[in-house]
């Protein structure tokens, strides 16, 4: 087994349970052997030479390990994989996650940059690392062997894999099957197109705050930006909205919303229109037109700490206008899955475009990702999204 060995005078960050080694933590004259190939599982000490764990490893990138496992006597093969997924359903099962779920979110289950989303009896992964794509087989045979899956198909098609010196891919990983599927969220169903769909094809990290709004929306006017699959939309009109107006800069999932409203019999409700989301929000606040409920769940603003002040900008902007479009007494909702903004900036922001909007915000919930989406303390990229309703007054 190759090691390598931390530098002395670093922060315990990794001791204390953070799974990342970052290149520059390495201290490369005390290692035992620092020629790992790319992929390859090594063992990680400390300066004085005691066990911190075992993961993978990658020279060519600024993380150079990702670990797997604290327990020096676990060994990295087929078995552990299997050992991991199992666990990671079983925790998905006994908080009430099992039709559609994210089944397991990389580290946060002990996988490093593994994700596979469960749709019903359909599995979508990412390997996003050398490290973890290299045991794609282990883990198509483990998903094989405890759900005995109707079809698994991988959406590596993301940059992020070029950093590792990967290509982006995409394709079957088990027989091939019809890649648009159907899911049923909370009573509401939703067209998922797996192998073109953003993502892995559908958010499921927001189901539980899509039943958040049941209440307010009932005999509303709504207005939601950004709304890609339309799946808050629709899910306002399930819940008796009077009136649904989406917005969305693509076509494609204009097409799909509209799609997904017919689906569920809501198309008389449901109004999908494409339009870029900035410059109309801004023009309809300068009309003085005004929605009993507007919701807003843009894209990430940033993948960058180099951007956040742009990221920042863009969501104060946004909720501004959201804010003004709000009749006395109606009800935002908005969203942020920017990882670097965190939850109390992502307040701090929200709180200064009230000032700016000169409006009293009342706040009703604000939430996370869903459970099946678990956050470790002290990972900040597990907790991503942010969820905040309030009432403008």
């Amino acid at each position: 087994m190759k090691s390598i060995v931390l530098k002395k005078n670093i922060s315990r960050r990794v001791e204390n349970g953070h799974p990342w080694v970052f290149a520059n933590e390495i201290n490369r004259g005390m290692a035992l052997d620092t020629a790992a190939k790319p992929g390859e599982i090594v063992d990680v000490y400390t300066f004085d030479k005691k066990f911190i764990g075992r993961g993978y490893a990658n020279p060519q990138s600024q993380i150079m390990v990702r670990l797997f496992t604290r327990d020096k006597s676990e060994t990295i093969n087929d078995q552990f994989f299997f050992n991991r997924i199992a666990a990671a359903w079983a925790y998905r099962q006994k908080i009430g996650y099992t039709e559609n779920c994210r089944l397991v979110f990389g580290e946060a289950d002990g996988l490093p940059q593994l994700i596979i989303d469960k749709f019903n009896d359909y599995f979508v992964l990412q390997t996003l690392a050398l490290g973890i794509d290299i045991w794609k087989p282990a883990i198509v045979m483990a998903l094989e062997q405890i759900f005995n899956p109707k079809g698994i198909y991988e959406r590596n098609d993301v940059p992020v894999r070029e950093l590792e010196g990967m290509q982006q891919q995409k394709g079957f990983l088990s027989a091939e099957f019809d890649t648009n599927i159907v899911i049923i969220e909370n009573g509401v169903k939703f067209n998922v197109d797996i192998a073109n769909g953003q993502k892995t094809g559908f958010f499921l990290d927001q189901q539980d705050n899509r039943k958040a709004i049941q209440h307010i929306v009932k005999d509303a006017d709504v207005l939601g930006a950004f709304c890609y699959t339309g799946s808050f939309e629709i899910c306002a009109a399930h819940y008796g909205a009077k009136k649904v107006l989406g917005l969305d800069i693509s076509q494609n999932a204009v097409d799909m919303c509209t799609k997904n409203a017919a689906l569920n019999g809501l198309e008389d409700a449901c109004e999908f229109i494409c339009v870029n989301a900035f410059d109309v929000l801004k023009n309809w606040t300068k009309e003085g037109r005004q929605w009993d409920v507007v919701m807003l769940d843009p894209p990430s603003f940033t993948k960058s700490r180099s951007s956040i002040d742009k990221a920042i900008s863009g969501y104060k902007e946004i909720n501004l206008r959201g804010m003004k479009l709000v009749k006395p007494g109606g009800f935002l909702v908005t969203s942020s899955c920017t990882n670097l903004v965190q939850p109390e900036l992502f307040l701090d922001i929200i709180y200064d475009a009230a000032k700016d909007a000169k409006r009293v915000l009342r706040q009703v919930l604000f939430n996370a990702q869903s459970p099946d989406h678990p956050i470790i303390r002290g990972q900040e990229y597990t907790h991503y999204l942010k969820f905040l309703i309030v009432q403008v007054l």
